[in-house]
């Protein structure tokens, strides 16, 4: 059940997992080094996170009620468990097919992982503090998904194989499903089991889908930019291509500020007004990325489009789970399977970007920022 006090010995543990949750960010480093080492088009390169976050709308509701039944705590350890399993197939066995097995099983491990991290998180800390501390858990989060680029570099460069990467976030995870096992948690208890009816029928209420529909859109923005984000800066700007892996580690370390800013922040200012000032700022810098054409400009755009994305997931969970905490084990499910739109953006940015340029192919990336700013708006106004 929710708390009324921090004890960080039931709260680092569940925070870990976010570190874990992190490893599927390496899409991004998969599409760019597969892409090279077996000279895969855009789209094919595209199908890697399409593999990964495909799960996200299979299993995401079937998973929010088993957990339902068999506990948040075991949920997770399981999908810990699944996700070392993704990271060790492509190292062990590394063609085409196999990566994409691999980050299948990533995916739904990461699948697994969502759905429980983060209503566990919200049972194992003070209830005025849970936009905070979900703030914090992608603060964790961002870690993780920064120290992926330079990671693989160091393992190409110091080993001569990026792909070491999966072997320690491999070992990494495993230790992880290790000590939460550890430590005993007493979860929150809804008074019925619910079941995938009861999850869907939740979608005819209008304010959960539109905020279902935002998850989706900014898993697409910030899966989108990262699987992307390599070839645009080489394509558009003339970077050269481990440079412009970097980028993707320029944005998570704005991400990783953006999660710690907002932790802070979240202690004194509205949930609501904070997502609309987070989706401005995310219309501005993607749609200047696009039009300038300094490279130095290039890599603050990218640190700021980091900082702009950085809350706006857990601020729309927050923001849902506030408005129905007695359904939310079967909103955390939705809400995880929305994340599904890290499948379908940027394949969708790969495809318009085989038929035109990279450049149009990242300007679905504002659309989807325009939707969020609206349903800000819309929140703000419902908050009043």
């Amino acid at each position: 059940m929710t708390t009324d006090k921090i004890n960080l010995k039931k709260i680092a543990p569940v925070l870990m997992a976010f570190f874990v949750m992190s490893f599927v960010d390496l899409v991004g480093i998969g599409v760019d080094r597969v892409s090279k080492d077996m000279s895969l088009s855009a789209t094919l390169a595209q199908l890697i996170p399409s593999a990964a976050f495909l799960w996200f709308l299979l299993l995401s509701v079937p998973v929010g009620v088993l957990q339902s039944r068999l506990g948040k705590r075991f949920m997770l350890n399981v999908g810990m468990g699944v996700t070392a399993l993704g990271l060790l197939v492509p190292f062990f066995f590394y063609s085409f097919g196999m990566v994409l097995a691999g980050f299948a099983l990533l995916g739904i491990g990461n699948t697994i992982v969502q759905v429980s991290a983060n209503p566990l998180l919200v049972d194992v800390v003070p209830g005025e503090r849970r936009s905070s501390f979900l703030s914090f858990s992608q603060f964790v989060k961002a870690i993780g998904s920064m120290l992926g680029a330079p990671a693989a570099a160091f393992f190409a460069l110091k080993f001569g194989d990026w792909k070491l990467i999966f072997l320690v976030f491999g070992i990494v995870s495993i230790l992880s499903v290790v000590w939460l096992g550890a430590v005993k948690i007493d979860e929150s208890k809804q008074d019925f089991k619910p079941s995938l009816a009861s999850s869907f029928k939740l979608l005819g209420n209008s304010f959960i889908l539109l905020m279902v529909l935002s998850i989706f859109l900014v898993v697409g923005v910030d899966v989108g930019f990262n699987s992307n984000s390599g070839q645009f800066l080489i394509k558009q700007f003339g970077i050269e291509q481990t440079a412009a892996e970097s980028g993707r580690s320029v944005y998570f370390f704005g991400r990783m500020l953006g999660t710690f800013a907002g932790a802070i922040i979240l202690t004194k200012f509205s949930s609501a007004k904070f997502f609309m000032w987070s989706s401005l700022l995310g219309i501005l810098c993607l749609t200047l990325i696009i039009l300038v054409k300094s490279p130095a400009l290039a890599w603050v755009l990218v640190f700021l489009i980091g900082l702009a994305v950085a809350n706006i997931w857990p601020l729309v969970f927050s923001i849902t789970i506030g408005k129905y905490p007695e359904r939310s084990n079967e909103i955390s499910g939705l809400m995880m399977m929305a994340i599904c739109g890290g499948a379908v953006i940027p394949l969708l940015i790969g495809w318009i970007g085989d038929k035109s340029n990279v450049a149009i192919g990242m300007s679905v990336l504002i659309i989807c920022m325009i939707y969020l700013l609206a349903v800000s708006v819309y929140c703000l106004k419902k908050q009043k």
